[in-house]
């Protein structure tokens, strides 16, 4: 699996554990990933692919380095995704 396809995964996973918001954001803990069974046999590297997703502006967190217990309550936020033009006007 390519990083891309991790940052997909990691998407469909916080959309899965975390909680939306009113803005069509998600918010979810470090923790709760982490300590997820199925994160834990999709993510060969959470950490890194959580990087990789704030990298690319997908999504948000505070500091730069998550750790397992330390970093346990931070709140990761999956943006809102914008909706297509095509999409919206065919609605």
């Amino acid at each position: 699996m390519n990083v891309d396809e991790e940052v997909e995964r990691l998407k469909e996973e916080i959309k899965r554990l975390g909680k939306p918001q009113s803005d069509g954001s998600y918010t979810v803990t470090f923790g709760v990933i982490f300590n997820d069974d199925r994160c834990a046999n999709i993510f060969e590297a959470l950490v890194g692919t959580l990087r990789a997703a704030k990298k690319r502006k997908i999504l948000t967190y505070d500091g730069e380095l998550l750790l397992q217990g330390v970093h346990d309550n931070v709140e990761i936020k999956l943006k809102a995704e914008a909706v297509p033009v095509d999409a919206a006007a065919s609605s």
